[in-house]
């Protein structure tokens, strides 16, 4: 990088606060933030820390001066990120876990592309391992289920990773953020049904480059219910009856196969009058590109029996 475009980057970057979620991972988290405030584009970074227990706010406060931090008394979930983002000072935020941090000159990239797309306002990022040779598998998911790939701001999604993510803030703001009820999964599904019915595009952007360490880990039978349940809490929130019914009934397919047909039936069943009296149901289009991407996931997950077979037997792979 020459001496122009280091200035313009650095220029770019100054648009973008890093938002970094951690709960009680706190030498991870000292790793992940010693990356990013070294990055050569010099953003402001902020943790949000979901009630973390050990050393996280202590050791970060001493070793990192310079980086706000947000705490919060519990664990919030995704809503961890709410306070940080109507915190934050900039047009664009960076928003990553505790094990993600982005790549030099990602962010400028990042900046680059949504100031030529004013339509788009998140911006999932690509997310490899620290070599570089190994994708992640929900951005190869991403990648291969969109329907819209030849398009110049980027192949178009549904729903994206909201640990690798770049949006525009004034609209995370405007949408209300996450949803704190859904903090055991599904509140950027959510969110991203919010985003495109609001007019937004959602891309995945190959040149906003993020690692993350390690790629995948294995969710446990209470979380893999609780995924498929909020699964089906957001489709009856904001898809068209037939979309909710089917989401239902994917949920109940997982308890059962979890054996847990019975007490996550009846928390499913509890949270019926919270999703209805929020129901919204999104227009056409949206619904359209959700029933897309879903039979383009059934298409992929066809192709790689194998995976789905060691995901039945040990819990879904966390992606």
């Amino acid at each position: 990088m020459n001496a122009s475009d280091h200035a313009s980057g650095s220029e770019s970057a100054t648009r973008v606060t890093v938002i970094v979620l951690t709960r009680n991972h706190v030498r991870q988290t000292v790793d992940t933030v010693a990356r990013l405030t070294a990055l050569p584009e010099r953003p402001d970074v902020i943790v949000a820390d979901n009630g973390s227990t050990d050393s996280t706010v202590g050791l970060l406060a001493s070793l990192f001066p310079q980086v706000r931090i947000v705490q919060a008394l519990r664990d919030r979930g995704l809503a961890g990120f709410n306070r940080a983002v109507n915190l934050s000072r900039t047009e664009y935020v960076a928003c990553c876990d505790d094990g993600t941090w982005f790549a030099p000159g990602a962010l400028a990239r990042a900046v680059a592309l949504l100031d030529a797309h004013g339509e788009v306002a998140v911006l999932n990022a690509r997310v490899v391992g620290d070599d570089e040779r190994e994708i992640h598998p929900a951005c190869l998911m991403l990648a291969a289920t969109s329907p819209d790939a030849d398009n110049d701001a980027g192949p178009a999604l549904a729903s994206y990773m909201a640990g690798a993510c770049i949006v525009r803030a004034s609209v995370f703001r405007a949408l209300g953020g996450y949803d704190e009820r859904l903090s055991q999964g599904g509140a950027e599904a959510l969110a991203a049904l919010d985003v495109l019915t609001a007019g937004h595009r959602i891309v995945y952007c190959e040149q906003a480059l993020a690692h993350r360490e390690p790629l995948c880990r294995w969710f446990t039978r209470a979380q893999q219910c609780a995924l498929a349940r909020n699964s089906a809490w957001v489709a009856w929130m904001r898809l068209p009856a037939r979309d909710a019914l089917a989401a239902t009934g994917r949920a109940l397919a997982v308890f059962a196969r979890q054996r847990s047909l019975g007490p996550a039936g009846l928390a499913l069943l509890r949270g019926a009058f919270w999703t209805l009296r929020r129901r919204r149901v999104v227009p056409p289009h949206v619904a359209l590109l959700t029933r897309q991407v879903r039979r383009a996931e059934r298409h992929v997950r066809a192709g790689i029996p194998a995976m789905a077979e060691k995901s039945d037997r040990s819990g879904q792979r966390a992606w």
